[in-house]
């Protein structure tokens, strides 16, 4: 059994590392418009301290990584972390999560530092829409992007595309299209109440039962899979006759806290448990202790409720914890 399983029998192997809370967009299920207070960059890991954290989870088993922000690509020089991670013994994945952005630029040195897989956000296919929902930034620099991230070889590279009611559920069909024509792996996202279960929220959010509706609409056949590279908690189909996929992570609507994996680390050090509640633990103090950080993960894992409680939300119901007060972007989704 391994090392890192917690009380309730669920194997961990994945650590999802936040290098920034610093980002280059402002979207408005993930940052108020005005932003948020960032750390100052003394705060953050730096570089090594980050691999020493990941050495202390291989150790017990971590092996894969996911790196995340804010937006990863505003720190410089991130082909070095993932230079320095792909070589510690025992992780065998390392992927991203982008608004894509800057990766035009960026993706080539990526790939050949040891990056595998890309996931991009893209909330819409249109540029007006996409400079109301990021509130700033160019629809067509994330496209160059994504042509950049297949040029690199990236593979898979999965859109990531939070789906917003009334802002752009008239367009899941021209996600699913996507994924007919190309090989693109398009995950729809529920909108998440992370630091901010407000009326906006309860507003914009949107089961996703709703895109297999659409996909029936407009006669396209979904079949199941289950061989996607890197799923996760993704509920993943292919449309016949298609050359990629789509996939549904629905964590209100259909939690998948059951088969959860995945510890968190953030920008400024903190190890969470669990995305939507409060808990987390420092790791600074054991910097430089590889056991004293493996016990940080140890109790971690201790931890770890059996699942987090956004439906019960939703539905005004009574939590049993404390909900965290960080934003998405403080802690790396």
């Amino acid at each position: 059994m391994s090392a890192l399983t917690d009380r309730f029998g669920r194997v961990h192997d994945y650590l999802r590392i936040s290098v920034t809370d610093r980002c280059n967009l402002r979207c408005l299920y993930c940052m108020p418009e005005e932003g948020v207070k960032f750390e100052p960059a003394e705060n953050l890991l730096s570089y090594d301290q980050i691999a020493q954290v990941v050495r202390a989870g291989a150790e017990l088993g971590i092996s894969k990584l996911r790196i995340t922000g804010g937006e990863p690509l505003v720190r410089p020089g991130l082909p070095d972390l993932v230079r320095e991670l792909a070589s510690i013994p025992g992780i065998r994945d390392i992927s991203l999560t982008t608004n894509g952005v800057l990766l035009a630029d960026q993706a080539e040195a990526l790939r050949a530092a040891g990056l595998r897989r890309v996931n991009i956000s893209l909330d819409t296919l249109d540029p007006a829409r996409f400079r109301f929902i990021a509130r700033r930034g160019d629809l067509q620099r994330v496209l160059q992007g994504i042509e950049a991230a297949a040029e690199a070889g990236f593979s898979p590279i999965k859109l990531n595309c939070v789906l917003l009611k009334g802002i752009n559920e008239d367009e899941i069909a021209a996600f699913l299209e996507m994924a007919v024509k190309r090989p693109l792996h398009v995950r729809f996202i529920e909108y998440m109440p992370i630091g901010h279960a407000d009326d906006n929220w309860r507003n914009h959010y949107l089961p996703l039962s709703r895109v297999l509706e659409i996909a029936k609409q407009n006669n396209l056949e979904a079949e199941p899979m289950t061989n996607v590279l890197g799923n996760g908690p993704s509920e993943d189909f292919r449309i016949k006759g298609g050359a990629g996929t789509f996939g549904l992570i629905h964590p209100i609507s259909d939690q998948f806290c059951a088969r959860c994996n995945r510890l968190r680390l953030t920008a400024d050090g903190n190890l969470q448990p669990c995305l939507y509640w409060v808990d987390e633990l420092n790791v600074k103090s054991a910097l430089g202790s590889p056991e004293a950080l493996e016990q940080l993960f140890l109790r971690a894992l201790d931890m770890k409720p059996r699942n987090h409680e956004m439906a019960a939300k939703l539905a005004d119901e009574a939590l049993t914890h404390e909900p965290t007060a960080r934003r998405m972007s403080q802690i790396g989704g």
